[in-house]
């Protein structure tokens, strides 16, 4: 889905085509994706068997996860979990690696109101996170042992959410949530290299608990039959994805969800999969002109954004639309003839008070096992 706004028109997606990512398969690399899960088996094996050791920090940690490289909405779910810890009186930590950051070392982001790290020394996700979720410290390491340690030393936290986890299995974990894209037919996406799966499905045996996202595009009934092939036990719950309100980049200004239904928009986005941020628009009202979408975690330029603009005044748009991940990843010193506007949009989980009370009796009956 690269798209390099330089050289090539834009993309533009039906909204059947944005329902599903799945390619076909190069068979070139189906003999890779054999030595990939041969791989992850024997990871596995080395944990189990105790020779690679999993380390456990003092207090317990949430593991939010998947099962494929990205785009399954699984930030959205980390802002809502640790909005609910805080509203539930717990000092909860992130703990994350920070995809597609500058260097290596940790960077703590310790709680501070309007906070607004920069996206290349942290991520783009951990900068998100860092802005909706003030009140709560991140920490941005690969060493997630080393990240919780601090947190439980210099914040004294009683709970960490481990970010993107689930293969992580050098920390241990008092819960498993992974989260699944209603979009995406896991039983035709292959493993790495071929596909965008990270382990078989068979891996969601370890699930304690699954949410399927986006779910207001896409029946989720397929993914769900696979979920229970490998774990017929565990409890799933469903979300979808709300629009909250829009945010002019520039100003900074806050718009209502409907501010920009009465005239045509150009969308744009660098996600890990961009036709559902494109069914969202279809579904949230917005008149599309046009649509283009580069690799996930793409970083802009000035001269992309100029020549979006461009593009999007040629095909009769008055604004921009993007989301809000993506305006993480504008350059320092922009410019755009038009207005551009992110999409801040936040988790709905249509089982709420059922998954929150899944969720704190779980590390209730976790925290009397330590107790023991």
């Amino acid at each position: 889905m690269t798209q390099p706004a330089e050289t090539k028109s834009p993309v533009v997606m039906s909204g059947r085509e944005s329902q599903s990512r799945w390619r076909r398969p190069s068979p070139f690399l189906l003999p890779l994706a054999a030595v990939f899960r041969a791989a992850v088996a024997l990871r596995h094996a080395a944990y189990r068997r105790g020779w690679l050791k999993t380390q456990h920090l003092t207090r317990p940690v949430i593991s939010v996860g998947n099962l494929t490289v990205g785009g399954t909405g699984k930030t959205p779910i980390v802002a809502w979990i640790v909005r609910r810890l805080l509203a539930s009186g717990h000092k909860p930590s992130i703990l994350t690696r920070g995809y597609g950051r500058r260097g290596t070392r940790m960077i703590v982001l310790a709680p501070e109101r309007g906070r607004i790290p920069d996206p290349r020394e942290v991520g783009d996700e951990p900068a998100w996170l860092a802005r909706e979720l003030p009140e709560a410290p991140i920490i941005v390491a690969a060493d997630r042992f080393e990240a919780g340690h601090v947190a439980e030393e210099r914040f004294k936290v009683d709970i960490h959410v481990l970010d993107d986890g689930f293969s992580h299995l050098a920390l241990a974990r008092d819960i498993d949530l992974v989260i699944l894209d209603s979009t995406v037919d896991l039983r035709r996406e292959a493993l790495l290299p071929a596909g965008r799966r990270r382990e078989p499905c068979e891996a969601l045996a370890r699930a304690d608990l699954v949410v399927l996202t986006r779910t207001e595009i896409a029946d989720p009934a397929p993914l769900e039959a696979r979920i229970r092939d490998a774990n017929p036990h565990v409890r799933v719950f469903h979300s979808r994805t709300k629009l909250c309100r829009l945010v002019e980049v520039w100003s900074g200004a806050a718009q209502a969800p409907d501010a920009l239904k009465e005239k045509p928009v150009y969308a744009f986005c660098g996600i890990g999969n961009p036709g559902a941020f494109l069914s969202n628009l279809q579904g949230w009202g917005f008149p599309i002109a046009g649509f283009e979408s580069f690799r996930d975690h793409h970083v802009y330029r000035d001269a992309e954004l100029r020549q979006l603009s461009a593009r999007a005044r040629e095909s009769g748009a008055g604004a921009l639309v993007t989301t809000e991940k993506d305006t993480m990843n504008f350059p320092a010193n922009w410019s755009a003839e038009l207005p551009v506007v992110g999409c801040a949009i936040e988790a709905e989980i249509r089982e709420t008070q059922a998954f929150e009370d899944a969720l704190l009796a779980s590390l209730r009956g976790r925290d009397k096992e330590r107790a023991r």
